[in-house]
């Protein structure tokens, strides 16, 4: 395999999560009968510019398919990091009804909307069909194709349209040609135009021991230091950056054209790259250890489920991410040790997790079956999920997330 930036031979392993299933297949009751494939799940780091990725074992288009079960607007606390982005951008950047807003990856229109509720006009690009539909419900235009150099040379110059503010949330992380990616950005944008990533932090993951967000959406696992040197390559240039607390920690990235002058590199910039580099984050050294963090997870977690079922006590989950899907396929978990999963979206609701079969139920279940323990599997919610099921308190139930490390939360 080679390094899908660099084209280096890959040659270090980062971690092999071994086997799973696609993260966001979820399985009807008819299917449960039925072969299911599991895809190797090892990620590798270029020794060259530090990119750590999976290989395309699954391929996009067959992920990001018209039964893609990811709705961003069902996460209240999601929907609220996009109204403040949407304010944010309006005062620092002055967009209005003469700016033209478009965001790669828009899903069902959750941070669209907020732009569009202010007159200003945004266009999304989703390849998910199913998301893509909501979002043009709600009055969103919406291009159903995958985004690269092809696609925004036929914005740009047949359709005569460019960016001024061109976005995306979560997005970088999961393209397999990320070069072509990046340079389809450049073509977009207009010559005064802003690029906004945000994307989990790599440096977050190691530290905090993040391995669950490894999953075959997933394909690169990014730093400051090398979307830097990805970015450069197109001709743009990152003139701010922010650390910000979503997904267990994720980075905002500005870009612009090289050759724009009309905006300042702030000290952010050098600041971060002076932080990662201090951290030896362009050393190999920096990459080697991780696997154990992740086998003492496995561990805690296999020996937690197994002593509650010896006694006699009753496990559930919270939130059908694709998160817990690596997590609980990693440790092998299956249904005999949690017994349902809870979650808000209907669209997983009735259906079974991808390799461990648990079954995907709405929140009635969870107050009518009264577990001892409630796993939260999107640990980086889990504020907001603890408020939510506060009651469990009432008939002595307790919280678990297994990362960083098993932790059992009474509230």
């Amino acid at each position: 395999m080679l390094c899908r930036f660099c084209n280096t031979e890959l040659q270090h392993v980062f971690i092999d999560l071994v086997n799973s299933p696609a993260s966001n297949s979820f399985l009807a009751e008819e299917q449960l009968n039925e072969p299911e494939i599991f895809y190797p799940l090892k990620v590798y780091t270029c020794h060259n510019c530090f990119l750590v990725q999976v290989d395309e074992y699954k391929k996009s288009d067959a992920i990001f398919n018209s039964d893609y079960a990811y709705f961003s607007s069902y996460s209240s606390s999601w929907l609220a990091h996009a109204k403040k982005y949407t304010e944010k951008m309006v005062e620092r950047f002055g967009y209005n009804e003469n700016s033209q807003v478009i965001e790669i990856a828009s899903n069902d229109g959750y941070l669209l909307q907020y732009f569009k509720e202010k007159n200003i006009p945004v266009m999304g690009i989703e390849p998910t069909e199913n998301t893509a539909r909501v979002a043009i419900e709600k009055g969103i235009k919406t291009i159903i194709e995958f985004f690269g150099v092809e696609l925004a040379d036929r914005l740009a110059n047949h359709w005569e349209v460019k960016a001024d503010l061109l976005l995306g949330n979560n997005v970088l992380a999961h393209v397999p040609d990320i070069v072509d990616f990046v340079q389809g950005m450049k073509i977009i944008l207009a010559d005064n135009g802003v690029i906004t990533m945000e994307f989990p932090h790599l440096m977050q993951l190691v530290e905090n021991n993040q391995f669950d967000t490894i999953y075959h959406e997933h394909f690169s696992y990014l730093s400051f230091h090398t979307v830097k040197q990805i970015f450069e390559a197109a001709d743009l240039e990152l003139f701010d950056v922010e650390e910000l607390p979503t997904h267990g920690g994720s980075l905002r990235i500005y870009a612009k054209h090289k050759e724009d002058n009309s905006k300042e590199i702030s000290p952010n910039v050098s600041l971060l790259l002076e932080k990662e580099l201090g951290k030896g984050m362009d050393q190999l050294d920096y990459y080697l250890g991780f696997p154990q963090k992740a086998l003492q997870v496995k561990l805690d977690m296999t020996s937690f489920l197994i002593d509650q079922k010896r006694a006699g006590k009753k496990v559930a989950a919270y939130g059908a991410a694709a998160k817990g899907n690596t997590l609980l396929n990693y440790c092998g978990i299956k249904n005999d040790l949690i017994e349902f999963v809870v979650d808000a979206n209907p669209h997983k609701q009735n259906k079974f997790l991808p390799g461990s079969h648990v079954p995907v139920v709405n929140e009635e279940v969870l107050k009518n079956e009264q577990p001892d323990y409630v796993f939260i599997l999107p640990w980086n919610i889990k504020t907001e999920i603890m408020e939510q099921l506060s009651y469990i308190k009432d008939w002595g139930g307790k919280f678990v997330v297994a990362v960083p490390s098993l932790q059992i939360i009474v509230r």
